[in-house]
């Protein structure tokens, strides 16, 4: 169960929302978002497939180039970003995420070229969030000032590991120290905006020294702070050298308990957790992923790329589920052809739409308020909806959730056992829709609004 909490938000990276209300919750984080949504506002992400060489844990959509095809993958990241704003006839771009692969192998031209599409299409401020992942490699900190300056105002930095053996069997190709000094120069340029991403549950890592090496950490990191668990996916490296014996991964109660001391460990130092991976202070959340978890419009541009939106550009009124084509070379030939690269498209239906509202909002820890709910089912509030099931009961007695004025959420201990609740909320979510098919959610002179899956894209 523990497990896969953490994992389903690998990799989508993120603004204000409450601290928790249960014991030892602690602070507050000032919620940014908690407004009415316009249905002209999206977020764009942008993803860049190419790496140098693949991690040993690593199952993500990324290539190891043949040829030099910088120049062809930004022309066809240009052409789709125009293709795709001009479809869903959004007029604001609120935020900007570049993924990979390693972004910080595109060239900074590659950067700006899609900055200035976006900007040509819809309204991107000055302020708006933009971020491009770095891997902390000597070439990687040496861009920095170039995406700084093509428009980056914020980085998010593949740290991983402070220790450099762990970083070799990770198969990582940089070093304790260039990470760091990737960390210092990303904090001269961006001060505050710079995140970091940090891997525990390694190979020999105990809670002990994880603990030791996160505290560490913290003496140079600057104000947002995301942390992994490491999964062994099938098809991996690390999972065929853990299938013979040469690699041994904690067991899953010593990786509970590493999650458990990393919260402590970064509330004493000023981060408020504000998703289940996701801790900031002085309020620098994230921007972007937030606009995931609470169902903002959001479009995805490059190979594999995932977005949910409505196609006004084509008469649609339903925001749907899109997916782009995974390899580079055919996507880019796609792009080239007909102006964008989508392979599949999925209308979103009411359970489908109200199931992904549940399941991403649970993950933050301000939980989902009766507003938010309100936006996705006017007829059916979050009372009606799991106020009367009797699983859900035993959870609120338990002080594992928490469903009041605010609305639903949980608590402290709760949220580290998330998806062992999720089945019960979901199995109730179904049950009410079956019952009020026809209230249940309507969308009056409006349009719907679609939760982003937990995937990365980001």
């Amino acid at each position: 169960m523990f497990t896969r909490t953490l994992r389903a938000g690998r990799r989508v990276v993120s603004p204000g929302l409450r601290g928790f209300s249960g014991a030892g919750g602690g602070g507050h984080v000032e919620d940014a978002f908690e407004r009415t949504d316009s249905p002209n506002q999206a977020s764009l992400y942008v993803h860049w497939p190419y790496c140098l060489r693949r991690c040993t844990y690593c199952n993500f959509n990324k290539y190891i180039p043949g040829e030099n095809n910088d120049l062809t993958m930004t022309e066809c990241l240009q052409r789709e970003t125009d293709t795709l704003l001009q479809l869903s006839q959004v007029s604001c771009i609120t935020s900007v995420f570049f993924g990979g692969g390693t972004p910080s192998l595109a060239p900074a031209s590659t950067v700006a070229a899609v900055l200035q599409t976006v900007s040509s299409r819809a309204h991107l401020s000055g302020e708006a969030e933009v971020t491009l992942e770095v891997n902390p490699t000597p070439a990687g900190k040496s861009r920095l000032a170039d995406y700084r300056r093509a428009g980056v105002n914020r980085f998010s930095i593949g740290v991983q590991s402070l220790q450099d053996e762990d970083l070799k069997t990770l198969g990582r190709d940089h070093s304790s120290r260039q990470a760091l000094q990737t960390v210092e120069e990303a904090r001269r340029l961006c001060p505050g905006r710079v995140s970091l991403d940090v891997m525990f549950g390694r190979p020999g890592q105990s809670a002990a020294s994880w603990e030791r090496e996160l505290r560490e950490l913290l003496r140079v990191c600057d104000d947002h702070v995301s942390l992994y668990q490491l999964t062994v996916e099938r098809g991996t490296q690390l999972f065929k050298q853990v299938q013979r014996g040469e690699v041994a991964v904690p067991a899953e109660d010593a990786i509970a308990e590493m999650y458990r001391c990393a919260r402590r460990t970064l509330r004493q130092h000023g981060f408020l957790q504000y998703e289940v991976s996701n801790f900031a202070r002085n309020k620098a959340v994230s921007h972007h992923n937030t606009s995931y978890w609470k169902g903002r419009q959001y479009i995805g541009v490059g190979p594999g790329a995932h977005g949910r939106f409505a196609p006004l550009g084509e008469g649609g009124v339903v925001r749907e589920a899109r997916t782009q084509t995974l390899e580079p070379d055919v996507w880019m030939r796609e792009v080239q052809q007909r102006g964008h690269g989508t392979r599949r498209r999925i209308q979103l239906g009411r359970r489908e739409l109200l199931e992904e509202v549940l399941v991403m909002g649970m993950r933050m820890t301000g939980g989902i308020n009766h507003k938010h709910w309100a936006m996705f089912s006017p007829r059916l509030g979050l009372r009606e909806a799991f106020g009367s099931s009797s699983e859900v009961q035993e959870l609120l007695q338990d002080g594992r959730l928490i469903l009041d004025d605010r609305g639903l959420r949980c608590s402290w201990d709760g949220l580290v056992v998330l998806d062992s609740m999720l089945p019960a909320l979901l199995v109730e979510l179904e049950r009410q829709i079956e019952t009020h098919p026809r209230t249940s959610l309507t969308f009056p002179n409006r349009r719907p609004k679609a939760l982003l899956q937990a995937i990365h894209l980001v």
